[in-house]
């Protein structure tokens, strides 16, 4: 069985992203323990706050300051967690629907156990020690004893406006991939990565004439790449010729004939 190598690809990036009015008063928010939802024109309160109606589409801007317990509505049990996650010990997965929202906010609950853990359970936020305007200002949530408070308390409206608000956040995006290589030369391009060489690999045998090459070339022909932009492609046969030299620039066109 032939060997198969793997090489890992890692790609990493800055994601920066301005924020408009909503946004920055939510994240502004949560830096100053505030939880700010968003009114929509069904008249339900968004949390985490949507710039835009899921309904009409329309631009929303009517903010209301909600509690910050509420009651779980779903769950899931994180057995292992990874690095970056909320907690470095196992936790769950939680819905959340802060007193006075009508959505549910996604985090991290800290519990001793799946076992204490149940759908309608009240939690409260467990705020971080320092904060930041992002949505890691609210390090986990933790169970929380209160019942809520019988029938619908009144919101706050909230302006949205604090002193020195967040206007944009940047969060480092990081994609690791490992590349497997099959038998030929994907695994040949993989063994080069590993060991830090380039190769060059000529293009794969087309069932048609290549449609890019001048010479429309039979199937049993190989295309290899023009050495420059302005050039034809050329071709060569499959019979281990070489790649065939760098055109030259056509000459000035010579006259013949006498002239008048």
């Amino acid at each position: 069985m032939p060997e198969v190598l793997t090489a890992p690809l890692v790609v990493e990036f800055p994601f920066t992203r301005s924020l408009g009015p909503v946004q920055s008063a939510f994240l502004t928010g949560l830096r100053e323990r505030v939880v700010l939802g968003v009114r929509g024109s069904d008249r339900r309160v968004l949390v985490p706050p949507a710039e835009y109606d899921p309904v009409t589409a329309g631009e929303l801007r009517e903010l209301v300051e909600v509690a910050p317990t509420g009651t779980v509505t779903t769950w899931a049990w994180n057995h292992a967690p990874r690095k970056g996650q909320p907690l470095t010990t196992p936790f769950a997965w939680v819905l959340v629907r802060l007193d006075g929202a009508d959505t549910a906010l996604l985090h991290a609950l800290d519990a001793p156990g799946p076992d204490t853990v149940r759908t309608g359970m009240r939690v409260r936020i467990r705020w971080a020690a320092e904060r930041t305007g992002a949505i890691t200002d609210i390090a986990c949530f933790e169970p929380y004893d209160a019942a809520p408070a019988p029938g619908t308390a009144p919101l706050t409206h909230h302006t949205g406006e604090f002193t020195d608000p967040v206007t944009g956040i940047v969060t480092p995006a990081r994609l690791r991939v490992h590349t497997a290589g099959s038998v030929g030369g994907s695994t040949a391009l993989v063994a080069a990565r590993v060991h830090r060489t380039v190769l060059a690999v000529a293009f794969e045998k087309s069932p048609t004439p290549c449609g890019g090459c001048p010479c429309r070339s039979p199937s049993s022909s190989r295309c290899w790449p023009a050495p420059a932009a302005s050039s034809p492609r050329m071709c060569a046969p499959t019979s281990g010729a070489a790649a065939p030299p760098t055109p030259s620039a056509p000459s000035s066109p010579t006259r013949t004939g006498a002239t008048r």
